[in-house]
């Protein structure tokens, strides 16, 4: 088989990769997304190291021990980033990526629902920038 082949395979799943991770709301599909990368990698990975053996005389198959390690930290990054994404759904209630940015970076919804002052009104963006 001709290098081409897999490298062309592994380009079009890495950028189908690369447009989940840019396009998707959910972080979950971010993650499945950040998975089809790295497994595009992989193959990239064991192709180069099969292509590299037939022409080198000494087969240390290093592509194919650094696709195992690349593996186990996909599986271990995997298994971290469900487990932060549950934790974030169950105190926040949604997992899209857009509203959690808004609530980390402190913006306030524009239904005016924020905190209010000692006289009841609504802080005005002045002292809200003050406060940043």
């Amino acid at each position: 088989m001709h290098l081409a082949y897999p490298a062309v395979l592994s380009a079009l799943l890495f950028c189908t990769g690369l447009y989940g991770v840019l396009a998707r709301r959910n972080a979950i599909l971010v993650l499945m997304s950040v998975e089809l990368m790295l497994n595009a990698v992989n193959l990239n990975l064991v192709a180069f190291d099969v292509w590299l053996s037939r022409t080198a005389e000494e087969t240390l198959h290093s592509g194919q021990a650094l696709t195992l390690f690349t593996i186990a930290i996909a599986a271990a990054e995997i298994g971290i980033g469900l487990a932060i994404v549950l934790a974030v759904h169950r105190n926040r209630g949604t997992a899209d990526i857009d509203k959690l940015r808004d609530t980390a970076e402190g913006h306030e919804s524009a239904e005016g629902d924020g905190p209010a002052d000692a006289d009841g009104t609504a802080p005005t963006a002045e002292k809200a920038e003050a406060t940043a």
